[in-house]
């Protein structure tokens, strides 16, 4: 059975405790999801909420697997943002895989990763990608790797996660510890896209704003308290 909303938001501000402090003032943060309603989100080039794929699963948003009658369909947000700060707690079923991508275009053709840098969400001990700390958990995927202070929960138990996108300067914490930190655009970093599977993506870290996206990589993970705010 879902939480009553009260325990919801309670849940919220106590995960939002364990982050770094924030000068939180009435009014900046936009609620994504309370535990019950979907607010500023839709489905990847889509007009409205995934009929399929996505389910509401005791105060938080859980992917329903392809096999299980899902549809593999990301969740992305009505609008766009350049800088930015965005909260959620995840967690993910044995072997699961997703993530949070970032100034997202929707192209004609082709997935939200071909524009958008992704927060990696993975079972680390399962995934083969969890071998490669440039695609483990929390990592931006393929290019930086966590630090030595990201500390993960067990599988089952959820993750408080947080970015922060501000004059280029880009950080993506965990559990109250900020693991990576790089900065937009810059040569380092257009080199290691380079080098990687974005290599002939043109449009890979190139714009200057964009939507947020939630991964359905077809593996069964959830997220709950989701909130952003423009910075």
């Amino acid at each position: 059975m879902n939480k009553p909303l009260a325990s919801v938001l309670t849940a919220a501000f106590a995960f939002a405790a364990t982050l770094a402090p924030a000068a939180d003032k009435p009014g900046e943060w936009q609620v994504l999801f309370d535990g019950k309603e979907t607010k500023g989100l839709r489905a990847f080039k889509g007009e409205g909420f995934p009929s399929k794929g996505w389910i509401l699963d005791n105060g938080a948003l859980k992917t329903v697997p392809k096999e299980a009658g899902g549809q593999v369909t990301d969740l992305i947000t009505t609008e766009k943002f350049k800088d930015f700060e965005l909260e959620l707690e995840w967690k993910v079923a044995p072997g699961g895989n997703s993530g949070v991508m970032y100034r997202v275009a929707e192209l004609d053709k082709g997935p939200a990763w071909f524009t958008g840098p992704e927060m990696q969400i993975l079972d680390d001990d399962k995934h083969p990608d969890g071998k490669n700390p440039l695609t483990s958990a929390g990592a931006l995927y393929g290019l930086y790797a966590p630090n030595d202070k990201r500390k993960l929960k067990p599988v089952g138990e959820f993750n408080a996660a947080k970015i922060v996108f501000k004059d280029n300067k880009v950080e993506h914490w965990l559990n109250g510890a900020k693991i990576v930190e790089y900065t937009w655009g810059s040569d380092e970093v257009k080199a290691l896209a380079a080098k990687s599977k974005f290599k002939d993506k043109p449009r890979f870290m190139a714009e200057p704003e964009g939507h947020i996206v939630f991964q359905h990589h077809g593996q069964e993970f959830w997220i709950r308290n989701i909130r952003v705010r423009k910075l």
